[in-house]
């Protein structure tokens, strides 16, 4: 057999013919047809080896997945060929055959080639032609939305309401700042800022229990702002559903406050002789109250109420504090004060009667009365005694500089008048105020300030007599 090959292929050698590849026929050839693959084929299986026969073999594989490649694309224009053999569908100005990107067309050879959607589809499309479409109400949600269009537009700001939970962490800076400042006007526009909504009744609440825990000026000043409130902003029926809510905290108010029964009973009694509650407030409870602190609240606010002209008497419940008092009521308060005190001698008890006054921007007239009691006193036990008590209200902070050097400044600037009644002032004042230098009372500054006793004339000027030192 391979001789016979080696004789052909050397007579075509021979001849000036050489063997062309397989490929090279395949290109020159690309249809050929099935029975001439074959007759090829059987002839293959007769004459040629193995080894020749398996190429063979994948050669025909080959040439059938691209046949079946050709046949399945209906647009390829680099090998589909017409039966005249020339290119079918390419555009001679393209180069290699190539289908321009503006084809829209599918390349799968699915599809009837009709637009999308009937024509209603696609990228800036309103939709099919002759569509007609019903006038809608303008969405304020659609982004789309023109407000320009619709006329004026109102924006207004949406609070959420407050939540329960976080009412007490709100509330509590307001009246805590509102018994510092007194403008009952400043916690309502805060109130209005916060929306409390159903809980609005918690502020009164919140505010009668931080007032029991603080000074009858602080229970005061909740009185006058419940009363404002009662008007502007919070009704009668919230006023009672916080004081209900208060009679059934009291065992936990008494904890911290053992007077809470005492003091919300005065509270009610206020509140109703300014009309914040209903006149009928405690008729609603006869007969119904289980818990003994409670009874004791309404039996304390029903006792305020029944005394003859309770109605007047009731602005001044919790007494006037602080600088709301005349300032003859003070100056009678200190005197007395340190008259207890240069009686007693317990300097604790006199920290605690000033601290009561509420009056620190007054605290000069204390030392100024101090000062004068000393003057006018007849032993020598009483300077001593204010040396010790203005001590040690300044070391507790009790007595600021300004306020030591004005109540001194003020008994310098009366000397010449105290000296009419007091012959001796002025040496008893010198001695005071060089005692009260060595216990660091008083600054140098104020010592030298000390007025000295004037020269006494004996003689006229000029005679040569003599003068007395």
């Amino acid at each position: 057999m391979t001789t016979e090959v080696d004789a052909r292929s050397s007579a075509q050698q021979a001849d000036g013919t050489f063997p062309r590849d397989d490929k090279q026929e395949e290109a020159e050839r690309p249809y050929a047809d099935d029975d001439d693959d074959e007759l090829n084929e059987v002839e293959a299986n007769g004459n040629w080896t193995p080894q020749e026969k398996a190429l063979h073999e994948a050669r025909l594989k080959a040439k059938a997945k691209r046949r079946l490649r050709k046949s399945s694309s209906r647009n390829s224009t680099s090998d589909s060929l017409s039966e005249s053999g020339e290119t079918a569908g390419a555009d001679p100005s393209s180069p290699k055959g190539k289908v321009p990107a503006s084809d829209r067309k599918s390349r799968t050879g699915k599809g009837r080639g009709l637009p999308k959607k009937g024509g209603a589809g696609g990228k800036g499309v309103w939709g099919a032609a002759g569509m007609v479409y019903e006038d809608e109400e303008p969405d304020l949600q659609d982004p789309n939305y023109d407000e320009s269009a619709q006329g004026d537009t109102v924006y207004a700001k949406v609070v959420p309401e407050l939540d329960k939970r976080d009412l007490g962490k709100m509330v509590n800076p307001i009246v805590q700042e509102y018994f510092e400042h007194g403008d009952t006007k400043e916690v309502q526009m805060l109130l209005k800022e916060l929306n409390l909504g159903h809980n609005k009744y918690e502020f009164s609440s919140v505010a009668v229990s931080l007032s029991l825990e603080g000074k009858a000026s602080h229970r005061e000043l909740t009185s006058r702002l419940l009363s404002d409130l009662s008007v502007k902003l919070l009704t009668q029926s919230d006023m009672a559903r916080a004081f209900d809510k208060m009679l059934k905290e009291l065992p936990d108010l008494i904890l911290d406050t053992p007077e809470a029964p005492q003091m919300l009973g005065q509270f009610i009694a206020r509140a109703i002789a300014d009309h914040v509650l209903p006149m009928s407030f405690l008729d609603c409870y006869k007969g119904k109250v289980d818990c003994d602190h409670a009874r004791v609240a309404l039996d304390r606010a029903a006792v305020l109420l029944s005394i003859k002209g309770a109605m007047v008497r009731l602005d001044n419940v919790w007494g006037v504090g602080g600088g709301l008092r005349p300032v003859k009521h003070l100056i009678k308060e200190m005197n007395l004060l340190l008259k207890e005190y240069l009686t007693s001698g317990d300097v604790l008890e006199a920290e605690r009667c000033l601290r009561e006054l509420e009056v620190p921007h007054f605290h000069h007239e204390l030392v100024y009365e101090a000062v004068v009691m000393v003057l006018e006193s007849k032993g020598d036990s009483a300077s001593p005694m204010i040396i010790k008590l203005l001590q040690s209200l300044w070391k507790t902070g009790h007595l600021t500089v300004d306020q030591m050097n004005r109540g001194f400044q003020r008994v310098y600037d009366e000397l010449p008048e105290i000296n009419l009644d007091v012959p001796h002032a002025h040496t008893i004042m010198e001695t005071f105020v060089d005692l009260c230098y060595q216990e660091s009372v008083i600054s140098k500054q104020l010592r030298d300030a000390c007025p000295s006793r004037g020269r006494k004339r004996m003689v006229s000027e000029g005679d040569g007599g003599k003068i007395k030192n």
